[in-house]
């Protein structure tokens, strides 16, 4: 009986198939949406999926894409409108990742979402108009929905068979549970792109980035492994580290990057003449970030607090997710020697959730755009000389002040009028047409220079003693071509040192009394905050005592790679035992000041 229904299964479809052709071309035609739906976003993402992606990687997308799909049609019971819908979901996505894609130089993250304010603020900043790769979308899109609304009938709501939903259903949930829930993607060796972020597709990456959104506790953490580590690292009362200045002012300048560290820059004249020329009462170097074209709150995390984005899901960002009150920070042991503390950035507040953040991280105020007197514009931005001037006054003002200040001149994009800015620096041909904004950046940093300038002489003159510590938080959002250009190479052939180099930005300390110069001094912003108690003479949480050994054997640890003591580049994979055992240390004891600071733990993380 069985075999006769088989048997007729077939003809009878076919039968179906010739009498009612037009519900099954409305089939087909929802069922191509998904690969519609694939190819417009990855032409949008800058892939060709018939060549970037590799047959896993074009079904995972397309599971989730189907999923869309179905989910739309059994809530809305009409294919016509669940294909329509699907394809405007998928392109509208597509297009706001190509836009992030084209002005941070990476795809689009969850965090990304959270931070939708910080977003709107400089929306106006950036050319907006289409180019050829919203162009082939927008057509895509075009040419789909003209399939729908010419092959797909419109029709009464049509309730799909319950055990035929019930499949679907379960199939769905299922997929996002193993997907969510269990050990496949690990499995799998699958995880956020970072280098290359289009490289899985962009539905997928998205999806796995949200998979790994919460901070995991590492293997081998027990509060007993963490009070033992306490007992080895009691902390130092900084009575020996020298000069402890009555001004500590931390300057993190936005999107300041020294492209002299790749071969193939070749400018009219150097942006950064009077950086360039610091040598006296000055320690120098590279500072390799955690981040490139973007992501200014997790350098300023890493710098205050001695955590590292390594131990973080990909692309979170902590002010966001992870900053609770009472963390542990620079400024916190700073109050608790009697400094006033302030957090400056002459932008709008609602960025990157900072009142919250400066205000658990225990800053005494806080100041923003609203607080500049008198400010002096380049472009959209408060310049960095206005804002350099805001620092003067308040420390006039304070008895002793440790000041830690974001600025907002240099911000992208760089397709922006010429308001108070003077083309001053010319690139080289090859270069200008890789990315045609890229002059208007070499020009602000050569203010950013004349602003350092002024700086500089106006704490060489003041009494008081002042320690200075000035970073980059990225290199700025210029186009991929034109690091490609840099390189001589595409980004995807790059080794491990070749990558950092895009993750480097220059750092000094600087002091108006004697401290000991050094030169081409390598470290990472969770280090940077250490340093700078040295060398103000703070005492050392117990914490802090660790990360300066760790230092000593890995100087800079970033998501994209690490430098070893002997000057080596490395990928996670390549350290050896040694440098594994610390970093082991390393991820307890962040995980526990981050994420788990119980009370016997807290003396060994804050001095108050």
């Amino acid at each position: 009986m069985k075999a006769l229904l088989y048997k007729d299964t077939f003809p009878r479809l076919l039968a179906d198939m010739r009498e009612r052709p037009g519900k099954w071309l409305s089939r087909l035609v929802f069922l191509l949406g998904p690969w519609a739906c694939l190819w417009m976003v990855e032409i949008l993402n800058e892939n060709d999926i018939f060549s970037d992606l590799d047959g896993w990687q074009v079904l995972m997308n397309l599971v989730w894409y189907y999923g869309l799909f179905f989910v739309l049609r059994l809530v809305l019971g009409r294919n016509r409108r669940a294909a329509a819908l699907g394809a405007c979901l998928a392109f509208t996505f597509g297009l706001v990742n190509h836009y992030v894609l084209r002005f941070r130089g990476r795809i689009l993250f969850p965090a990304d979402i959270t931070g939708w304010r910080t977003a709107a603020n400089v929306a106006d900043g950036f050319d907006y108009s289409p180019d050829l790769y919203i162009t082939q979308a927008a057509i895509l899109l075009v040419a789909y929905l003209a399939l729908v609304f010419f092959c797909v009938p419109q029709t009464r709501r049509a309730k799909i068979r319950l055990p035929f939903a019930l499949v679907l259903w379960t199939a769905v949930l299922g997929y996002s549970y193993a997907f969510f829930f269990t050990g496949m993607l690990p499995a799998l060796g699958i995880y956020t792109q970072q280098w290359v972020t289009q490289r899985n597709g962009f539905l997928l990456n998205f999806t796995i980035a949200l998979r790994y959104s919460s901070v995991d506790e590492p293997e081998g953490y027990s509060e007993e492994t963490v009070l033992q580590l306490m007992k080895e690292y009691p902390g130092t009362d900084g009575t020996s580290q020298g000069e402890r200045p009555v001004n500590i002012i931390g300057i993190m300048n936005e999107s300041f990057g020294d492209f002299s560290i790749f071969d193939g820059f070749a400018p009219s004249e150097d942006p950064l003449p009077f950086l360039h020329s610091m040598e006296e009462n000055t320690i120098q170097g590279w500072m390799y970030s955690p981040v490139t074209g973007g992501g200014t709150a997790t350098v300023e995390f890493e710098f205050l607090t001695g955590f590292t984005s390594l131990f973080q899901p990909p692309h979170t960002v902590a002010y966001q997710l992870y900053v609770e009150e009472d963390m542990p920070s620079l400024a916190a042991l700073a109050g608790s020697q009697g400094y006033d503390t302030t957090a400056f950035h002459p932008y709008k507040s609602s960025g990157w959730n900072r009142v919250l953040a400066y205000d658990y991280l225990d800053f005494d105020s806080q100041l923003y755009e609203e607080d500049v007197v008198q400010p002096c514009y380049i472009r959209h931005y408060v310049s960095d000389l206005s804002d350099y001037r805001t620092i003067f006054q308040t420390t006039e003002e304070e008895d002793r002040s440790f000041f830690f200040n974001v600025t907002m001149q240099n911000h992208s994009g760089y397709a922006q009028g010429w308001n108070n800015l003077e083309r001053t620096i010319l690139l080289p041909d090859e270069l200008k047409q890789a990315d045609s904004t890229a002059e208007q950046y070499m020009a602000l940093a050569r203010e950013s220079d004349k602003a350092l300038e002024e700086l500089i002489a106006y704490y060489s003159q003041c009494e008081e003693p002042t320690l200075i510590v000035f970073f980059g938080d990225h290199q700025p959002p210029l186009k991929n071509a034109f690091y490609e250009q840099l390189y001589g190479k595409k980004l995807s052939e790059r080794t491990t040192e070749e990558v950092m180099r895009q993750y480097a930005v220059p750092f000094f300390i600087w002091a108006n009394y004697d401290i000991e110069e050094r030169r081409d001094v390598v470290i990472s912003p969770n280090y940077l905050g250490v340093l700078t108690a040295q060398t103000a003479g703070l005492p050392l949480t117990g914490y802090m005592e660790f990360l300066a050994d760790c230092y000593e054997v890995l100087p800079a640890v970033t998501p994209v790679g690490f430098c070893t003591a002997g000057g080596e580049f490395l990928e996670e994979k390549e350290l050896n035992e040694e440098q594994r055992e610390w970093l082991r240390k390393y991820e307890i004891l962040n995980y526990c000041g981050m994420v788990d600071l119980f009370d016997e733990a807290r003396p060994m993380f804050c001095l108050n």
